[in-house]
């Protein structure tokens, strides 16, 4: 039971930091989602080169989020 809670604590505050980087990327560009940023970059709104590396990490802490709350499903 403890290591329940204590790994639920853990992916609680994980997908606190994850949800924080992406407002943080979201703010920044004026999106939601990695998609959005992905049409801003194809439609020429931003060039690639300013994006390149926020959009994977944008990409990948979806991706981690999507992950997390799978796993906080799971546990309860």
């Amino acid at each position: 039971e403890l290591q329940q809670a204590s790994l639920r604590l853990f992916l609680d505050h994980r997908l606190r930091l994850i949800e924080s980087q992406l407002l943080n990327l979201a703010r920044k560009y004026g999106v939601q989602t990695v998609s959005e940023l992905d049409h801003l970059v194809q439609t020429g709104h931003i060039h690639e080169a300013e994006a390149f590396e926020d959009y994977f990490e944008f990409d990948h802490l979806e991706t981690q989020r999507e992950l997390i709350l799978d796993l906080l499903k799971e546990a309860v």
